[in-house]
């Protein structure tokens, strides 16, 4: 095969190969929001539908973002607030439903509300799952382990997201001697996990020493 009909192919190649990079991510994006669309969609879509005596596409979809924005509004008078306040403290009465709900809120506030969140403290980074293997994780509390001979060793709670769906992670207790605080903005870490490291806020770094967690 000549050099010029080998350097042709070799083009083709990476042009078909970059098109594919373009547009595979684009129908999975596509793909990803119908589906949710049309799940939202046929939650009150049915219930609309039956009421109105005609079908109207993307009317429920339509009609939970009021439902969300409506709460959003009611929530922010003090006869809202103190209402939401009565039915969460209702909620919280009732021992299942208590951890379900209080773990699922402190998730979606923590990734709602990004670097401002109080859920996530610290960005660390520590061995895992094997020695000279490093995983990084998020602080949400600190807790002391007590031994039978008294001796007390500190831990960081640390909470471990599995992209893409970040709801899916795990707890781990890390030695605080064993952990690597980040010089990192939660905002930053959570980039960089849920992306799968394609995100990345150039290079890492140790918090300076006496920082707060």
């Amino acid at each position: 095969m000549t050099e010029p009909r080998r350097t042709a192919i070799a083009s083709l190649r990476a042009t078909f190969f970059r098109g594919i990079g373009i547009i595979i991510p684009l129908a999975l994006t596509f793909w990803l929001f119908r589906e949710m669309l049309n799940w939202v969609d046929g939650i009150l879509s049915p219930v609309l539908e039956q009421w109105i005596g005609q079908k109207i596409p993307g009317l429920g979809f339509i009609s939970v973002l009021l439902i969300i924005m409506l709460v959003g509004l009611l929530t922010r008078n003090l006869v809202g607030k103190l209402l939401f306040a009565w039915f969460e403290d209702v909620l919280l009465r009732i021992p299942l439903v208590r951890s379900v709900y209080g773990a699922i809120k402190d998730l979606v506030g923590a990734f709602a509300m990004g670097g401002k969140s109080k859920t996530f403290r610290q960005v660390i980074m520590f061995e895992y799952p094997r020695a000279g293997l490093y995983c990084i994780g998020f602080v949400t509390n600190e807790m002391s382990y007590v031994g039978p001979e008294g001796e007390v060793k500190e831990f960081f709670n640390v909470y471990i997201p599995n992209p893409p769906n970040p709801t899916s992670g795990f707890l781990s207790l890390v030695p605080k001697e064993e952990a690597i605080q980040l010089d990192l903005s939660v905002e930053e870490g959570l980039k960089l996990v849920l992306s799968g490291g394609i995100i990345v806020p150039g290079n890492l770094a140790s918090k300076p020493i006496g920082s707060e967690p």
